[in-house]
């Protein structure tokens, strides 16, 4: 819940600023700063929350923690990179493949009960998953269209 709070309230604010200052929404750019707000917000998590998302992976996988350090940095990047337009296109696409990717550990995560913040098995469970399955799916979208989808005439295709 607390990256759609981060989302909306980054590309609300942004887009009533452009408003205000450019006259004009800048729909694409604030949904990309939005974006990169959002994945910076998560990417910290995976230094303070360690432990926890480690217990997301199988223990058959070797190196978690450094595999949380390693997407944490990756989602710090990928949001920066969001904010340039030469490079925009090409890192939503990753994003997205990103996001596919990661959506295997949010499953076994829940199975498992984890609850990464408290680093334990206290985890909302099975449930989360209709939260966080179309949240996955919504985040795709977002960075689909304001990232990927490419513009006419200066206006987002619709």
């Amino acid at each position: 819940m607390d990256v759609l709070i981060v989302l909306f309230t980054v590309f609300i604010v942004g887009i009533v600023i452009s408003k205000l200052t450019q006259k004009d929404f800048k729909w694409r750019f604030n949904g990309n700063l939005a974006m990169c707000c959002m994945l910076c917000f998560t990417g910290v998590g995976h230094f303070l929350f360690t432990e926890g998302m480690a217990m997301m992976l199988p223990g058959v996988i070797p190196y978690r923690e450094a595999l949380v350090y390693i997407t944490g940095i990756a989602e710090i990047i990928f949001g920066i990179l969001l904010l340039f337009p030469v490079y925009r296109k090409t890192t939503g696409v990753i994003i997205i493949l990103f996001f596919v990717l990661v959506l295997p550990a949010n499953i076994y995560a829940a199975l498992h009960n984890v609850n990464l913040m408290q680093a334990n098995y206290t985890g909302k469970g099975v449930g989360y998953l209709w939260f966080r399955i179309p949240l996955q799916v919504f985040l795709i979208v977002w960075i689909y269209i304001s990232s990927v989808r490419e513009e006419k005439n200066n206006k987002l295709l619709f």
